[in-house]
């Protein structure tokens, strides 16, 4: 299976457990099983007025590959962070919130941008939008250096659930992601499990088995000061996934993903022990939490180690933004062609 493969299966792999959790993000196990019957949720529901529709999951997924792609077609990779933000604050302007400053308008526009149904709010998390904010500020008032304190204390799985595209790149993929994620996210457990994301989808396109993956990916973390509670969540999943048999009560002792090290944890775990792909994503929406986080990441994984084709047509025919996410694998693999070049680098 060649990298193309396993990268469009990573997009649209993460993009559909988003749109298949949506629908229950906000449920507890009780309230989808009396919804959706004894087996769940098992195909998409309506959720924001259409079926298939993805998140602020994947609107940001989104946004990070169009800051990282930027970065790349420039040919300035030690600006890879600022040009991040600055596609986060794009996102920001997708959900409302925009600068009036004549100075920032440059910051509005470009292909992605352009994506009318990228424009919409879908219930993004706080801890985004109020540090999004808080940098939107910082530009206005001239002081454009990203602060070297911590923007907050958050831990919320707002970093981790968009960072498989860090992977997809030749860089240190476990510090990238970290540092993206310190972007809106300033506990060292929200930008950690962040890291460990992005580092394991860089292993698995290289082919590289998921445990195997999984274990490498845990001797960087254990370089990393903090490191201790979500090497404890990766070791639980790891402990977990050897007997336990893959129930949503099962999942329910990992924690319930709002905060990014139980995210990481019970996506390893629905990925271990996923059966095939529509498997794996089922068992990771299925439970009392944040339903289109957790289905979002374990699709990202699942995705990426078995490739598109694992993913059933019933679920690709009517995801949102399908086209937009198939576009921008070609972007990732055309980065030299001059169609791609002329969409990111007057961004």
């Amino acid at each position: 299976m060649d990298c193309i493969e396993r990268i469009a299966g990573c997009l649209l792999g993460g993009a559909v457990g988003d749109a298949l959790g949506a629908p229950v993000e906000f449920m507890s196990l009780s309230e989808i099983r009396a919804k959706f019957g004894n087996e769940g949720i098992e195909h998409y529901a309506l959720a924001y007025g259409r079926i298939g529709a993805i998140t602020d999951d994947t609107q940001m997924t989104l946004f990070t590959l169009e800051g990282m792609l930027k970065a790349y077609i420039q040919g300035d990779t030690t600006s890879l962070t600022e040009s991040v933000r600055i596609a986060y604050l794009r996102w920001l302007g997708t959900q409302g919130i925009r600068s009036k400053s004549e100075s920032l308008s440059s910051i509005y526009g470009g292909w992605l941008w352009s994506q009318k149904l990228l424009h919409s709010r879908r219930a993004p998390g706080n801890s985004c939008l109020s540090s999004l904010q808080m940098h939107l500020s910082c530009l206005e008032s001239n002081h454009s250096e990203i602060p070297s304190d911590p923007i907050n204390n958050s831990k919320g799985c707002g970093g981790v659930m968009r960072m498989a595209p860090v992977g997809f790149f030749d860089l240190d993929c476990f510090k990238t992601g970290c540092e993206l994620a310190m972007l809106t996210h300033g506990h060292p457990s929200g930008y950690l499990a962040s890291g460990f994301l992005a580092q394991l989808i860089h292993e698995l396109i290289q082919g590289i088995s998921l445990s195997s993956a999984i274990e490498s990916t845990r001797e960087l973390l254990l370089q990393w000061p903090s490191h201790q509670e979500v090497l404890q969540a990766v070791d639980q999943a790891l402990d977990y996934a050897k007997s336990d048999v893959p129930t949503p009560e099962t999942l329910e002792k990992l924690g319930e993903g709002w905060v990014a090290e139980e995210a990481l944890a019970l996506s390893l775990f629905c990925a271990l022990k996923a059966k095939n792909f529509a498997h794996g994503v089922r068992l990771a929406v299925n439970h009392s939490g944040d339903s289109d986080s957790t289905g979002a990441i374990t699709g990202n994984i699942l995705g990426t180690l078995w490739g598109q084709q694992s993913i059933p047509d019933e679920y690709l025919q009517d995801l949102e933004l399908r086209s937009v996410i198939e576009q921008m694998v070609r972007h990732v693999v055309d980065l030299d062609y001059d169609d791609c070049r002329d969409r990111y680098s007057g961004l």
